[in-house]
């Protein structure tokens, strides 16, 4: 069955063309549909891809029902719902490599403009006006720039305003200290910022926690010398505030190119203010970026539907191909193990604790996590459970997941540890890989290798004569075949583990006759 592609927003032919040289997919390239017609052509599509003009909300996601993921031709997501479609088990990607140069450098493009007046002067002269004191502006070299938000573009940008002789001084609470260093800039809080800048540039996605970073109270902070910049997200600078400390002249100017409203409609009237540059969002709008996003964006889903490999994923933990060649069984692992703990207990988890060891830290443990988290609530839920829900769902459940790291790794260079509780039951399951195959190489305190697959009768019985030979004769009797044994005990005489794979399925009715049989403590029948 073909995969079908729909795109709703201009994408760059290339991209495009990439997506139409394979087979398996069929494209549906139709800009500028609204709400009820996306609806309609979402009902049917395996993939989305779009751009900043398609809103796709939880309305729209709901109705998606064979939607497995949403590509956005660039950096931010503020367009769609990514809760709901994380709730819907949907992966929502961007392509934030694309258009990050052109981001910057049109940035810094705005911070030349704003010190030399040069679309003010521009306008000037072609009016035929000669007004060259009006215009005297000021040098880059030596001043303050703020950079607040130091991912892919402030962290270019940085690099671009070093090179110009700029102090950058830069603020990002989300990276790590050993990224921020090595970026070789001053690192400060927005209250340093605020007292020091005589350029802010901001270049944060919109969240709750930057909505209106830049307010009235906090113009009151800065020099009346300071020229703002915002080509990042509409909102991010309170357009209100901002237009009444340009009107006042309580600072220098400011250069916009992203708005709350676009196109902007019922904004302040800036157009009629002299310090300010206005722009129609054109930061990543650039002939390469368009190009760059659009081959990133279709690859992205090309990849996903065609290899499993999951890229620049804002719901989902990113894979690259060797990760996803590393982690590819392991997640099969993580499943089964979830699976098998799942009716071990009998759906009543309540807590998991989750321990990697061996070489692990080279790599992403989210998701085997995720992996663990379907295997385990898929038996016993009845929604849609996949890898990028499940963290979700578990915790809607109020189950608590502890993920860590563990020394006991053993004779294994790589080892899973899950230990499961719920009420009185608890299951401990030790796992790994062995020429690609998952393997349990521990069951509680029982060692024990097994490979978690098909149809499974997991017994405890007392050890001794006889119980084995009692277990084949029953399943004889009634038509189930044994394709595999497992035996395993602590102490001889003590409590034993059965585990035994068997080709038929078993009745309920044989179950419970089964667990009758003399020396059987209890019986579970498990299917993974």
């Amino acid at each position: 069955m073909k995969k079908k592609i729909l795109i709703t927003d201009d994408i760059a032919p290339e991209g495009l063309q990439l997506l139409q040289s394979n087979p398996d997919f069929d494209i549906v390239y139709k800009p500028g549909l609204d709400s009820e017609i996306l609806k309609q052509h979402l009902a049917t599509a395996h993939a989305l891809i779009i751009r900043s003009a398609t809103h796709v909300t939880a309305d729209i996601i709901n109705e998606a029902k064979a939607l497995e993921i949403i590509a956005r031709a660039g950096i931010g997501v503020d367009n769609v719902d990514v809760e709901a479609a994380t709730a819907n088990g949907i992966i929502v990607t961007n392509a934030p490599g694309g258009n990050t140069i052109s981001t910057a450098e049109f940035a810094l493009s705005l911070i030349c403009s704003l010190a030399r007046n040069i679309p003010q002067a521009d306008a000037s002269m072609k009016k035929q006006l000669w007004e060259k004191t009006k215009f005297e502006g000021v040098e880059l070299r030596r001043k303050v720039i703020g950079i607040i938000g130091l991912g892919r573009v402030g962290s270019e940008l940085s690099k671009l305003c070093k090179a110009l002789g700029m102090q950058v001084v830069g603020f990002d609470p989300y990276l790590a200290k050993e990224k921020l260093a090595a970026m070789d800039i001053d690192i400060a809080d927005l209250e340093t910022i605020w007292k020091k800048a005589d350029f802010i540039s901001v270049h944060t996605p919109l969240t709750d926690e930057t909505k209106n970073l830049i307010n009235a109270d906090v113009i009151k902070k800065l020099k009346p010398t300071v020229r703002i910049v915002n080509c990042a997200r509409g909102g991010i600078v309170n357009e209100q505030d901002l237009y009444k400390a340009l009107k006042e002249k309580r600072i220098a100017g400011a250069a916009l190119d992203v708005f709350t409203q676009e196109p902007p409609e019922n904004l302040p009237p800036f157009h009629e203010l002299d310090n300010v540059i206005l722009t129609p969002h054109l930061g990543a709008y650039t002939y390469e970026a368009q190009v760059s996003v659009a081959i990133e964006a279709a690859q992205t889903v090309i990849d996903y539907f065609t290899k499993g490999v999951i890229h620049d994923s804002v719901n989902y933990p990113s894979v690259d191909m060797q990760q996803y060649d590393f982690l590819k069984p392991f997640i099969n692992l993580a499943e089964r193990m979830g699976k098998f703990q799942a009716i071990m207990l009998a759906g009543k988890v309540r807590s998991v604790q989750l321990y990697y060891s061996g070489e692990f830290g080279k790599y992403s443990r989210e998701p085997l996590t995720a992996a663990y988290l379907k295997g385990l609530l898929s038996p016993y839920i009845d929604r849609p459970i996949n890898y990028v829900n499940a963290t979700m769902i578990a915790a809607e459940r109020g189950i608590k997941v502890h993920v860590g790291e563990s020394t006991q790794s053993g004779d294994w260079a790589h080892l899973v540890q899950v230990k499961a509780e719920g009420g009185t039951l608890t299951n401990e399951l030790w796992g790994t890989v062995i020429a690609k195959q998952p393997w349990v190489v521990r069951c509680d305190e029982y060692l024990i290798d097994f490979i978690p697959s098909g149809k499974m009768l997991v017994m405890h019985n007392n050890d001794v004569p006889n119980v084995i030979g009692a277990i084949g004769m029953f399943l004889g009797k009634n038509h189930i075949n044994i394709a595999n044994l497992h035996l395993a005990r602590t102490r001889r005489g003590g409590k034993a583990l059965v585990i035994l794979e068997i080709d038929e399925d078993i009745p309920a009715d044989v179950l419970e006759k089964l667990a009758e049989l003399p020396e059987i403590l209890d019986v579970k029948y498990v299917v993974v």
